[in-house]
């Protein structure tokens, strides 16, 4: 068995460093207001602060479109991942713009992709995504994505990048 050369192995790549992006890239927008607690001592949102922007920002389109009833809904989304990275800060008083988009939906998941942007900022100050897994309210075992919701999600899905 031989070791192979520098030549004759794969380059290496490095992973892209995610980057801002642009409000044409999001299908629908929430505008949210910051809140003094919202800060922290080093004068901007606390990170963990992002990630409930993600959550209203989708679940409140969703009431909205009528397909999320989080009271007596017999299916609700249960988060298994998240993610976020940041570009620019964010402070109080301020209003940030929440896109939303799909970008993966499955047979009983969804990926959605949220962008963060100052109001009226051309590219995001922060942009992440969390995956839903849709599961039954009582036994909180996966079910398919109900046709309701899958139509409206449909109309968030972005094609592959």
């Amino acid at each position: 068995m031989s070791t192979p050369t520098p030549s004759s192995a794969a380059p290496s790549q490095a992973p892209a460093h995610p980057a801002p992006q642009p409000r044409s890239a999001y299908r629908a927008f929430r505008s949210i207001s910051t809140r003094w607690a919202d800060n922290d001592v080093y004068g901007h949102v606390n990170n963990v602060v992002y990630y409930s922007w993600f959550d209203t920002a989708v679940n409140a389109h969703l009431i909205e479109q009528g397909v999320l009833d989080i009271h007596a809904g017999g299916t609700i989304g249960l988060v298994i991942e998240t993610q976020c990275n940041y570009f620019a800060p964010l402070a109080f008083p301020q209003t940030v713009e929440a896109g939303i988009r799909v970008a993966k939906l499955g047979g009983s998941s969804v990926r959605y992709e949220v962008g963060l942007f100052a109001q009226n900022e051309p590219t995001t100050a922060a942009a992440g995504h969390f995956v839903h897994v849709y599961v039954d309210r009582d036994t909180r075992r996966p079910v398919p994505v109900p046709a309701p919701l899958r139509a409206v999600l449909e109309k968030l899905l972005i094609s592959a990048q």
